[in-house]
C-alpha cells in the first residue's frame, strides 16, 4: 500500500482558488465549508512588502492528534496513511477540531467535523486528488513517499523543504518548498 504525500511550491501560487473550487465541487461541499484554503500573508514593510500565499489543508499527519483525542475512533489513519473519518461513529464532540494545529476541520450541515480526504476514490483510479489535478501553476505535486523514484521524491531531493508546526510532533505529510 502506498504512503502518500503532497509537495507544495507556494511561490508558484497566484491565489486563483482553483484548488479550493475543485475540492468543493468534487466533494459537493456546502458553500461555507472548505477542505483547503489559501492564507494571504504580508511580509515586510512598504516599499519592500510582499504578499505570500500559503495553501493549507489537513496535513494527513503520521502522528495525527485528531485521531488520538477521538473518543469513538471515528477519526482514524488508513493503511495508506490518509487520515479519515467514519461519520457513523462521530458523536460531534469536536475534540478533533480542537486538537488539530492546522485548523483543518470544518463542520458540515450534520455537524460532523469534516476535512480533506485526499480524494481516495481518485487515487484508487490512478488519478491525482481534485486540488492537485486542477492547479494550472503546478503548485501541488501529489505522490507516493515510499517510492524513491516517484516524482514527488525527485522534486524534494532538488529543493530544501519544510513542514508546518513540526514542534507539535504531528509529522505532517505535506511538504513546502522553502522560498529563497
Amino acid at each position: 500500500m502506498a504512503r502518500y504525500g503532497l509537495l507544495i511550491d507556494a511561490s508558484k501560487c497566484t491565489g486563483c482558488h482553483a484548488c479550493s473550487i475543485a475540492c468543493s465541487m468534487y466533494n459537493e461541499l456546502e458553500e461555507e465549508v472548505t477542505y483547503n484554503r489559501l492564507e494571504f500573508i504580508e511580509r515586510g514593510k512598504y516599499p519592500n512588502a510582499v504578499m505570500e500565499i500559503v495553501p493549507l489543508q489537513c496535513m494527513h499527519c503520521d502522528n495525527p492528534p485528531c485521531a488520538t483525542v477521538c473518543p469513538t475512533n471515528a477519526t482514524f489513519k488508513r493503511e495508506d496513511g490518509i487520515v479519515s473519518i467514519d461519520e457513523n461513529k462521530c458523536i460531534g464532540c469536536k475534540y478533533c477540531m480542537t486538537a488539530c494545529p492546522y485548523d483543518a476541520r470544518q463542520l458540515n450541515e450534520s455537524r460532523i467535523p469534516e476535512k480533506c480526504r485526499w480524494c481516495p476514490e481518485m487515487l484508487e483510479a490512478g488519478k491525482q486528488p481534485a486540488c492537485s489535478s486542477t492547479c494550472m501553476n503546478e503548485v501541488r505535486l501529489f505522490g507516493k513517499l515510499d517510492d524513491p523514484d516517484s516524482e514527488i521524491n525527485k522534486k524534494m531531493a532538488q529543493h530544501e523543504v519544510s513542514q508546518l508546526v513540526t514542534e507539535k510532533g504531528t509529522k505532517p505529510r505535506i511538504y513546502y518548498i522553502k522560498r529563497k
